[in-house]
């Protein structure tokens, strides 16, 4: 059997809800994790992103309260990957989700992309 998939998740959220359900339909085994109680670390982050192929913008939640106020639109553009990095892993909010990853690739929403991605073979 292979690895669980991990799947940072908030609860809430229906998109998540449909990915889990989805993801289950499949066949995955699933490792969920609560996205604002246990974010992704920096460096699991930066792997992630690595292996998504996404460049970082792609992985903020740009319609979540959390983005808005911290104005980080204006922000962004002057940042360093690394900083980049740093935000995203300091509050779960501010991640777009649910963030999939089997350690040999990873999506970040639940677009047709990241269907494709993990639909049963």
């Amino acid at each position: 059997m292979s690895q669980p998939l991990i799947v940072y998740q908030y609860p809430p959220c229906s998109t998540c809800r449909e990915a889990v359900k989805w993801l289950k339909e499949q066949g995955h085994e699933l490792e969920l994790r609560h996205i604002v109680e246990t974010p992704p670390s920096p460096a699991e982050l930066s792997e992630y992103i690595s292996l998504s192929g996404l460049p970082i913008a792609k992985w903020f939640n740009v319609s979540g309260d959390a983005y808005r106020s911290q104005g980080l639109k204006d922000k962004l553009p002057g940042m360093t990957d690394e900083q980049k990095i740093q935000v995203l892993a300091s509050n779960g909010m501010l991640i777009k989700r649910p963030v999939i990853t089997d350690g040999k690739r990873a999506t970040v929403g639940f677009r047709d992309d990241a269907k494709e991605a993990w639909q049963a073979r």
